[in-house]
């Protein structure tokens, strides 16, 4: 992974919960290991950036806790930031990802998500302090990750999601996404990597997107297929999944 010392060429806001943040930080990843770019993983909430929201009309039944397991480990996440340095963060995103979206379907990973077990495991895997487990529900680290998320607004724009990348921060092309649903080959990522900063470059240029999109290829939803079946996305959830979608 990239060394963060002095000025990043890379910042990467996740949550942990954010199937794309995942998939798109492993593609990151494989660019910064090519070009010799340093990334630095800061925050973005779901929880907190949709605080003013009414989870039971606007999301699906299974958002708030997502959000909120994402937030509590962004709080354990914070406080090593603080105490140990940058330097520890892309491990913990590494360490998260596979702990959740490397297992099996089935496995009934979602409801253990951030709980002290989990949170100990992941933090275990990353050589970090079994002690930081305290932090998940040390809510006075709140603040400070709705600061880095609001941010990350500040450059794109509020109507998008989660991951936010800006390249040659603070003042280079930041963006949402992109959202893509399965990590590129590494030669691949590069060619994907030199098409964006491409196009998000370009003067005036502000959105190209569908809706229609492959169910992410990771294993706790399925694991990677040659065929991947297709979905559609209203509002950042899979249409029909609020009780007032159409049928």
């Amino acid at each position: 992974m990239a060394e963060t010392s002095g000025n990043p060429d890379i910042e990467f806001f996740w949550d942990p919960v954010c199937p794309f943040a995942w998939i798109t930080s492993r593609w990151v990843e494989k660019v910064a290991a090519q070009r010799d770019y340093g990334v630095d993983y800061r925050f973005i909430s779901l929880r907190l950036i949709n605080k003013d929201k009414d989870y039971a009309t606007e999301f699906p039944p299974e958002y708030e806790f997502g959000h909120t397991a994402g937030l509590r480990f962004l709080r354990v996440a914070a406080a090593i930031r603080e105490d140990l340095g940058r330097e520890h963060m892309a491990a913990l995103v590494t360490a998260y990802g596979e702990s959740y979206w490397d297992k099996p379907k089935g496995s009934g990973m979602r409801t253990h998500l951030s709980t002290p077990d989990h949170a100990a495991e992941v933090l275990e895997a990353a050589g970090l302090p079994a002690s930081y487990v305290a932090s998940l529900d040390d809510d006075s680290w709140d603040s400070a990750i709705d600061d880095e998320g609001e941010l990350a607004l500040s450059r794109t724009g509020r109507d998008v999601g989660t991951p936010i990348i800006t390249f040659h921060p603070p003042d280079g092309l930041s963006f949402f996404g992109p959202v893509i649903s399965r990590v590129p080959s590494t030669e691949d990522a590069v060619r994907l990597w030199d098409a964006v900063i491409e196009l998000a470059g370009f003067p005036g240029f502000a959105e190209m997107k569908r809706s229609v999109r492959e169910v992410p290829q990771l294993n706790i939803l399925g694991g990677v297929s040659d065929r991947p079946q297709s979905e559609d996305w209203t509002d950042g959830h899979r249409a029909g999944h609020l009780p007032g979608d159409p049928s």
